[in-house]
């Protein structure tokens, strides 16, 4: 790698964007940072615009942005440019000064700055999966148009991507996996911090409880996604868009020990697993340096230390967010686009104590159902349908406000 990658980092103060910045560090030959983004953590970036050197920095909210302002010219660092608002996202994601950009905003605010990545034919690293579960096929057909390279950070999806043969590593979106011998794909999950209790015990969970995840160090959306097993079911549909595969070819196994991060099986019997200690900075290493391999700072995966490898079905009457985002997956665009919106808002209500833990797959199987025909063909349209479906959730969250203050 003579030359160094230039790197654009959307939301460098989440758990992914840190990992990021420390791979990074560790290899200040082969990687520069142009760009930082964050919603409107100031401290936070303020410490990276110190150590990286950035030359453009957004932050969206616009008193952060002039906070940041202000504390650089402080520090006599007026040479970094600091821009606000969502227009500034794509911006920079699309900036000819970056030729790589990881994709790493959680929800849906991250999917137009990606697919502008994507439209100018960068090297992208995907990290936000609602830009594929609520885009989908849009989304492919502009990684083939503009000759992207897409390359998946989800633990789960890089570590299908390591086990393929490098033919159909080299065109994700398009794959014909059941002509490299791929009978199917084997999604794991470690079933969350809840994998123990009892369907009825769930109703009182608290969020703290919900964001305490037994093996991997997440914010907290992602935590309560994967309580719920959402984010399983988020990443079973991006499974369905980056290996170009129908929901019968992939699925999904509880492993709590989460050593082996996904695996694939092949026609003749052998079946691949990819397996490491839990920790972003592996996907991520391996995408920003792919082909070659890189020193990650992750310790080598001690097999005398694993007590056992366990595996389990899905119990979805546990697990019903999971079982919801497989039946969006085969309904089309119009469900996935619309339970990614609702669960967006019920999981911030959760966090909110707004609603009881149960209450988030209520709110996202009302509101899926509520949207399930309707069509999808641009951008616009799922724009127009996110927008949509999260009014009629925060219309569900209201009436569960009122019928919880007339049962008291």
């Amino acid at each position: 790698m003579a030359n160094k990658r230039q790197l654009c980092i959307l939301g460098s103060t989440g758990s992914i964007g840190q990992s990021t910045l420390d791979v990074v560090r560790r290899h200040p030959d082969k990687y520069q940072v142009i760009s930082l983004s964050a919603n409107s953590s100031v401290d936070a970036i303020f410490e990276q615009c110190v150590e990286f050197m950035p030359e453009k920095v957004v932050l969206v909210a616009v008193d952060a942005a002039e906070k940041l302002k202000q504390k650089l010219q402080q520090a006599e660092l007026e040479s970094i440019a600091v821009y606000s608002g969502t227009q500034a996202l794509i911006d920079i994601s699309q900036d000819s000064r970056s030729d790589t950009v990881m994709a790493a905003i959680v929800g849906a605010s991250g999917l137009m700055p990606t697919l502008a990545a994507v439209k100018q034919g960068k090297r992208v690293l995907l990290a936000n999966k609602e830009a594929l579960v609520t885009s989908g096929e849009i989304f492919i057909n502009a990684v083939k148009a503009s000759g992207a390279q897409l390359l998946p950070i989800d633990s789960e999806h890089n570590a299908i991507f390591q086990c393929l043969p490098e033919a159909e590593q080299r065109k994700p979106g398009f794959c014909q996996l059941a002509d490299s011998g791929v009978s199917k794909i084997l999604l794991t999950g470690s079933g969350g911090p809840f994998r123990h209790l009892a369907k009825d015990e769930l109703v009182d969970v608290t969020p703290d409880q919900a964001c305490a995840h037994p093996n991997w160090d997440m914010g907290r959306k992602i935590s309560v996604d994967s309580a719920t097993m959402m984010n399983k079911g988020l990443e079973f549909i991006e499974a369905k868009w980056l290996f170009n595969l129908e929901p019968k070819d992939i699925q999904v196994v509880l492993h709590p020990q989460s050593t082996i991060h996904s695996m694939v099986q092949y026609k003749d019997g052998s079946v691949l697993a990819q397996m490491g200690n839990p920790d972003m900075r592996t996907p991520i290493a391996h995408a920003l340096a792919y082909p070659e391999r890189i020193d990650a700072g992750v310790a080598p995966l001690d097999f005398f230390a694993i007590r056992a490898l366990e595996f389990q079905d899905v119990d979805f009457d546990k697990y019903p967010n999971l079982k919801l985002a497989i039946d969006a997956c085969e309904y089309g665009q119009g469900a996935c686009t619309a339970l990614n919106a609702a669960n967006e808002i019920s999981v911030e209500a959760f966090l909110n104590n707004q609603i009881k833990f149960t209450q988030i797959a209520e709110i996202n199987e009302t509101s899926m159902k509520k949207f399930v025909s309707q069509r999808v063909t641009c951008i616009e349209d799922v724009i127009l349908l996110d927008q949509q479906a999260r009014v009629f959730a925060r219309e569900l969250l209201s009436a569960i406000s009122i019928a919880t203050k007339d049962a008291k």
